[in-house]
């Protein structure tokens, strides 16, 4: 568990996801927007059983942190985990406290590039998943109807330089 009350997110504690889950307590996790050498967004649809937004999209691949673990650790072990993606740099762009009636944590947003083999996408994680142009993708966030999830949807809009158009 985080301080919600430090801009840090100091460690106050430990507890299990169901319990994070279950009385929303503040936690910290990371998010890694991955691009291709192009400039494409990877886009994907995340599973209905999943247990905080299921079956919207995203275009964060990222989770909570493990008891010990650190933000990059953590960003590390989740693009692996979730898209198959290794040995890659990861950029910190951001890090921003994120609140709803769903989730609250302290969110260690990376950006990433990718050109190397297909992805492999985690079933229990991850139903399907595109690249997208940026613009494509930032036109579809406009519309407050576009199922995303959101947390991402209010990070990126936080995210320095996010929006600006990407020269081609």
């Amino acid at each position: 568990m985080r301080d919600p009350d430090d801009p840090d997110g100091r460690v106050v504690g430990t507890a299990t996801r169901a319990e994070v889950r279950a009385r929303n307590l503040a936690h910290a996790a990371t998010g890694v927007l991955l691009r291709d050498g192009a400039g494409r967004v990877f886009v994907h649809r995340r599973t209905d059983t999943k247990d905080v937004y299921p079956g919207r999209h995203d275009c964060f691949a990222g989770g909570v942190l493990a008891a010990g673990e650190t933000p990059d650790e953590a960003a590390v072990r989740e693009l692996a985990e979730e898209l198959g993606v290794r040995d890659v740099p990861l950029r910190p762009v951001l890090r921003r406290w994120y609140r709803d009636g769903d989730t609250h944590y302290l969110a260690h947003v990376y950006e990433a590039t990718w050109d190397g083999r297909e992805l492999v996408l985690q079933p229990s994680e991850v139903a399907a998943g595109w690249w997208v142009p940026e613009q494509e993708l930032r036109a579809a966030l406009a519309d407050p109807a576009w199922p995303f999830v959101p947390d991402t949807r209010a990070l990126l809009a936080q995210w320095p330089g996010w929006g600006t158009p990407q020269p081609a």
